[in-house]
């Protein structure tokens, strides 16, 4: 992939956001839904199955916040979690073999309509499998996110799958594919809870609450 110096990024900061209270806002098939009050909106998106379900428990230690799936792409609405500030939103997951050409396109239609409508949305968190360079279908999501203009972090997912030389190579090299300075990069996983911490931290920063 081409490199992209106009991609939007935003860093890391602190603290992480395990310690703020949160609550289920609802699922929505409309990405136009007004939510109340406004606040600013972080997104989550990336590849059914790579880890989105499993990443909010983590980063929220609330083991059934979002409900992790063994079917990949059953995230088929926009899910909305309030936290004190503001809102985090897991978008469906793209690239699901499986789906019906149909679903495909609702979940194509669900995710380009929520990137381009809220006016609220203060970044994406854009995650990726670290075992993988970016497919097609991660160069078509890039290709919108830089069209949307939001600020992204890219998150390389299941860190733990690999040695820390090999993370270290990993992310080197998918940043190279994504155009993106490594300090726009963060590896995170879910189960050895590397990198939680830290993203919960970017999150904040993001939305204007560094001090908590």
């Amino acid at each position: 992939m081409t490199e992209h110096s106009d991609v939007p990024t935003f860093r890391p900061s602190d603290p992480p956001l395990k310690h703020l209270s949160v609550e289920f806002v609802g699922s929505f098939p409309d990405p136009g839904v007004q939510l109340t009050p406004p606040l600013p909106e972080i997104a989550f998106v990336g590849r059914s199955n790579v880890g989105k379900s499993s990443l909010l428990n983590a980063l929220t230690g609330l083991a059934g916040l979002a409900r992790v799936s063994s079917t990949p792409g059953k995230t088929a609405h926009v899910n909305v979690f309030r936290f004190p500030g503001f809102y985090l939103v897991d978008l469906p997951g793209y690239g699901f073999a499986r789906a019906s050409k149909s679903a495909r396109e609702g979940y194509r239609r669900l995710v380009d309509g929520y990137l381009r409508k809220r006016e609220r949305l203060a970044g994406v968190v854009w995650l990726l499998d670290i075992r993988h360079l970016p497919s097609k279908d991660d160069q078509a999501m890039q290709q919108l996110l830089i069209e949307a203009g939001t600020p992204i972090l890219a998150v390389f997912t299941k860190a733990d799958k690999l040695g820390r030389e090999a993370q270290s190579a990993q992310s080197r090299a998918l940043a190279r594919a994504l155009g993106l300075d490594q300090d726009h990069t963060q590896l995170v996983s879910s189960t050895s809870g590397q990198g939680i911490a830290e993203l919960g931290a970017s999150i904040l920063a993001a939305t204007g609450r560094e001090n908590g």
